[in-house]
């Protein structure tokens, strides 16, 4: 006797597989660089991309992508990843470029593209504002991974990172607003449109710090690693899901969320241990859901849509490039007017280059309702200039740091802090030596043997050392800034642990911050 499925069991079933069969896709594609070694050079998230374009080269359809999956279920945890590991006092160096070009440099990027569109493809105005808001967002995964494999400095990583995280949620909420004017049920008023921008931001703002700090001082109260993991989980989705609700972007919610818990919650309710559980527990996650995303994107593509609208996408390719352009120079060297930032023209230029499209963009594409007739068009277009930035800009970028010697040498940085960490063993093991020396069941002639050829490791690790300072004035740099990272650390676990015995109601800001700094 056989029981035959009902639909709805059939459809969950039909899903699973689906669900599964793009998993082990993307995961043995993102496998592929540890067996071939010439794979290596390629970013694996833009290895996924280009996998997706041969199964849609071949009809092969895994799933069918759609903006409330994207922004729904994939953006809240890579959101909430990459802000809970953005460190504030980084951010806050640089707070004000990273305002400028994630809120003029969105508005210079809808404008031009938009213009541009009007004028030399005859797009109706309302069309194209919707376009140059799709592609205002950046998102810069692939970049980022390939900055931390290469060893480029933190501070570009920050300003990339910084950007991208809080445009991503002015570019959707630019987007709320210009679909009304395309589908003509709303008329542009400047007033009006700039309160409805502050509402959506500040709701977003409000209930992200709201539930952030909620759950960081609940945390104290209990040392659980996996419910405090588990909070963060549902701190990620739920804020996301709440803002939405209530009117406001989810995304500065969910960035806002994620920020306060990394920075504050991190500190004062969870030990090194736990801490060191969650981040392991998110860099899974947005390792997990990366190699879904990108394959999917290159997995949807339409070639000949895309043929049919290559006019109107090389126009728009070229006003991003131009109006990217203008939002990087010229802000950048506002704010280094302004607040001395110091962005020099080669960080700037990788800026430029390194402002990739991505999923932010693909959702918006799709979220344009079915009634307005351009959709195809638009979707079409915003798909070939994500695929431009992805293949062209993110496969070029390396080659860029070469030309611009933003490059660190990483294998004499990882030699380094293997030696330094061979030196911090050996030296607890030689003091483990020296406390039971007097104990019964060794003879003294082999401890004293055992400690003279530990003594002599650690002298030739010491040499070492100093040969590779002397060699590489660099890595004297970075050794300082490990050494202030290792004592502001130290700081603000004993700030934690205070907190959490009660002997202060409240977390201390880290003095240290300003003492090292002006030691510089």
């Amino acid at each position: 006797m056989s029981i035959e499925p009902t639909t709805s069991e059939a459809l969950i079933q039909e899903s699973l597989e689906r669900f599964l069969l793009v998993l082990t896709v993307s995961l043995t594609v993102a496998t592929l660089p540890q067996i071939f070694s010439w794979v290596r050079q390629i970013p694996y998230t833009l290895l996924l991309v280009i996998v997706g374009l041969g199964l849609a080269f071949v009809d092969v359809r895994l799933v069918n992508l759609s903006p409330a999956l994207i922004l729904s279920i994939f953006l809240p945890p890579l959101l909430f990843e990459a802000a809970w590991n953005l460190r504030w006092k980084d951010l806050k160096r640089d707070l004000v470029p990273v305002t400028l070009y994630a809120i003029l440099g969105v508005l210079i990027s809808v404008l031009g593209i938009a213009i541009a569109l009007n004028q030399f493809a005859t797009i109706p105005l309302a069309t194209a504002l919707l376009i140059g808001a799709s592609l205002s967002a950046t998102d810069p995964i692939s970049v980022i991974a390939l900055f931390r494999e290469l060893g480029v400095e933190k501070r570009l990583s920050t300003l990339m990172e910084g950007e991208s995280l809080f445009n991503d949620g002015v570019a959707v909420v630019a987007f709320s607003l210009l679909v009304g004017l395309a589908l003509g049920t709303n008329q542009f008023e400047l007033r009006g449109t700039i309160a409805q921008f502050f509402a959506f931001a500040g709701i977003g703002i409000g209930m992200g710090s709201l539930i952030g700090f909620g759950i960081s001082y609940l945390t104290q109260r209990f040392d659980l690693p996996l419910v405090e993991q588990s909070l963060t989980l549902v701190s990620a989705y739920g804020t996301y899901l709440i803002v939405e609700k209530l009117g406001g972007s989810g995304v500065i919610g969910v960035v806002t969320v994620g920020l306060v818990l990394g920075n504050f919650g991190s500190r004062i309710g969870m030990n090194p241990r736990t801490r060191l559980i969650v981040s392991e527990f998110w860099e899974f996650l947005a390792f997990f859901v990366n190699s879904i995303v990108f394959l999917l994107i290159g997995d949807q593509i339409q070639f000949g849509s895309l043929a049919r609208n290559l006019d109107t996408i090389a126009i728009t390719l070229g006003a991003m490039l131009v109006t990217r352009a203008i939002a990087i120079y010229a802000l950048g060297a506002l704010s280094n007017v302004l607040v001395k930032s110091d962005i020099n023209v080669r960080q700037q230029t990788v800026l430029w280059w390194g402002g990739l499209r991505g999923s932010v963009s693909i959702a918006l594409a799709l979220s344009v309702p079915i009634i307005l007739e351009a959709r195809e068009e638009i979707i079409a277009t915003v798909f070939g200039v994500v695929l431009f930035t992805l293949l062209v800009q993110g496969l070029t970028i390396k080659p860029l740091l070469k030309v611009l010697n933003l490059l660190v040498d990483q294998t004499v940085r990882q030699n380094y802090l293997e030696a330094i960490a061979r030196r911090a063993a050996l030296k607890r093991v030689l003091d483990h030596l020296k406390e039971g020396q007097d104990g019964p069941d060794i003879d003294w002639e082999f401890y004293r043997y055992q400690i003279a050829l530990v003594e002599g490791q650690v002298k030739e690790i010491q040499n070492n050392i100093n040969q590779m300072r002397i060699k590489e004035p660099d890595i004297q740099d970075f050794a300082r800034e490990q050494f202030k990272e290792e004592l502001l650390a130290i700081e603000a676990d004993t700030y934690a642990e205070f907190v959490r015995s009660g002997r202060l109601n409240r977390d201390l800001a880290p003095f240290l911050q300003d003492v090292l700094k002006g030691g510089d």
